[in-house]
């Protein structure tokens, strides 16, 4: 019989040591990536390409260097709320380069959070875009803030590691920005673009308040034209029809850009002579608007205010007063005043302020067809809903006519044809020639395609006007049309001045005598050299040059 004490003892086999699940690594591998995709990714993005993110953000290295140096629960005290923080520095930098590629201009922190509200109708209006954007938001600030937890915990298990990669980075990163020049890499490596952003959203707010107080300024000084009589306002102009179209995001690259130009100065030239034939004549000119890709509103408050409106605080701020504006002027000086507004699909609280007496929008312009684009009317069907209702009738009252038009709005994914004015009837017409169920994506996906979408527009639009005037253009017609704004410099470039072409059009020439001296150039295309003035010029010499 063999005993318990006979038989051989075997060992246990060898365990292997735990191993951490590869899933673990590959969770820390893609928080890494996405903390550094923050911090490193460029402002704009046009900058966005590979080469752009061999940089090393100053920001990871301090954050780890602070994270390296606390203990374990104030460590993750400091990485929850450096996380917060980071993923909304996320969202406010998504918003700026945004701003900077729509608007030319970076966000402000001050006065800009309206029009983050604004960029919902881009989506079509409605709940659910708010809803989304709500939950992106969110969603951005939970994966970084988590992402920044879990890296937090690898460096407090890894603290020698960490150390030294912080330690050789950092030596790597002052040696770059030593240097201060990129001669093998073509970006700066030492990167500080988020404290950057942090340091200059920080000074615009006392930038925008002192801008704010020099507007209320602005103001609060004396209007040369407040008092002046009835009957010596804009003399030079009694008995006309004045009508002062806004041709949308009609800027000066859009005559001058060699990439858009000859399409467009094709039309201003032929238009040009067609007038001429039919006995009018024109002059234009450029004048500097206040905004840049968008913010049409602000550019009317400050042609018609002869102030410079550059944000909502100053317009909400302007409307509430009651200055002279150039629609008020025509209405103290006897005209019947009219607003012919087919984007507005509500009133318009602003029509006191304008000194509008009738107001033609969406809702009462007749037109029957289905909208452009979600929301556009053809702009040939605003001149003839106009036509019918103002000018048609023998013996009307003068009248004076502001008119956004709204075909050249953004996304210029589907342009209407011109068609015979006896066609043009309740706007059915234009359902046959189509559009398109998703405006945005037909362009927005090719800045080839946006660019010609958009020099489609600005050609039909600018064939509305000059085809109006030769089919009802009379001897008391005076049209003024310009452009609100320059395009989104995607259509642009970078670098696009904010000049928009003006162009008066007049059958009788005392008209264009009394602007002789403005130097503006004969035509409807304004030459390279013609005067530039601020928007908020015009009005004064306008009610100079016409008035007694």
């Amino acid at each position: 019989m063999t005993t318990t004490e006979d038989r051989p003892v075997v060992a246990p086999a060898p365990q292997a040591p735990p191993r951490r699940p590869v899933r673990g690594w590959v969770a820390t591998v893609l928080a890494a990536l996405l903390v550094f995709l923050v911090l490193a990714a460029p402002r704009e993005l046009g900058q966005l390409t590979a080469a752009a993110f061999l940089r090393i953000p100053v920001e990871a290295l301090a954050g780890v260097a602070i994270l390296l140096v606390l203990p374990p629960r104030p460590r993750r005290v400091a990485a929850l709320v450096g996380g917060v923080g980071l993923g909304l520095l996320t969202v406010l930098k998504v918003v700026n380069t945004g701003f900077l590629e729509v608007l030319a201009r970076p966000f402000d922190p001050v006065y800009d959070w309206d029009r983050i509200g604004n960029a919902t109708d881009v989506l079509g209006g409605g709940l659910w875009p708010v809803i989304g954007a709500v939950a992106l938001v969110a969603a951005v600030v939970v994966l970084v803030t988590l992402s920044v937890l879990r890296l937090s915990r690898v460096v407090g298990r890894h603290r020698t590691g960490s150390v030294r990669a912080v330690a050789v980075l950092s030596v790597a990163w002052l040696a770059f920005a030593a240097l201060g020049t990129q001669v093998v890499f073509p970006v700066p490596v030492a990167a500080r673009s988020a404290a950057s952003l942090v340091a200059e959203l920080a000074a615009q707010v006392p930038a925008s308040l002192a801008d704010q107080r020099a507007f209320e300024a602005q103001m609060a000084a004396p209007d040369p034209f407040r008092d002046t009589p009835a009957q010596d306002l804009l003399t030079g102009l009694r008995g006309k029809d004045v009508v002062l179209t806004f041709v949308e995001s009609y800027g000066r690259s859009a005559v001058e850009d060699p990439a858009m130009a000859p399409k467009v100065d094709a039309v201003l030239d032929a238009g040009t002579r067609r007038l001429d034939t039919a006995g009018f004549a024109s002059r234009s000119g450029y004048l500097t608007s206040p905004v840049f890709g968008g913010g049409s509103w602000l550019a009317h408050a400050t042609l018609f205010s002869g102030l410079w409106v550059t944000n909502q605080r100053h317009h909400d701020a302007l409307v509430a007063t009651d200055r002279l504006t150039l629609t008020s002027a025509f209405g103290k000086a006897d005209w019947r005043t009219v607003a012919v507004m087919p984007g507005t699909f509500s009133d318009w609280p602003e029509r006191p302020f304008f000194g509008v007496e009738q107001v033609y929008d969406s809702r009462n312009m007749g037109d029957r067809a289905r909208l452009y684009n979600r929301f556009q009317t053809p702009d040939q069907y605003t001149l003839s809903a106009f036509q019918r209702a103002e000018r048609a009738n023998p013996g009307h009252a003068p009248v004076m006519a502001d008119i956004p038009l709204v075909t050249s709005h953004w996304p210029w994914a589907n342009v209407p044809s011109l068609v015979d004015w006896s066609a043009v009837g309740d706007g059915t017409v234009y359902d046959a020639m189509g559009g398109t169920d998703d405006p945005v994506g037909a362009t927005a996906s090719s800045p080839a395609r946006m660019r010609a979408g958009y020099v489609d527009s600005i050609a039909y639009s600018l064939r509305s006007l000059i085809s109006y005037v030769e089919r009802y253009g009379d001897d008391n017609l005076v049209l003024v049309f310009l452009g609100d704004h320059q395009p989104t410099p995607a259509v642009t470039g970078q670098g696009a001045s904010h000049d928009v072409p003006i162009t008066i059009v007049a059958r009788d020439p005392k008209v264009l005598d009394r602007i002789a001296s403005w130097g503006w150039t004969d035509g409807l295309k304004p030459g390279p050299q013609a005067p530039v003035w601020r928007m908020d010029a015009f009005r004064d010499k306008f009610l100079t040059a016409f008035g007694r």
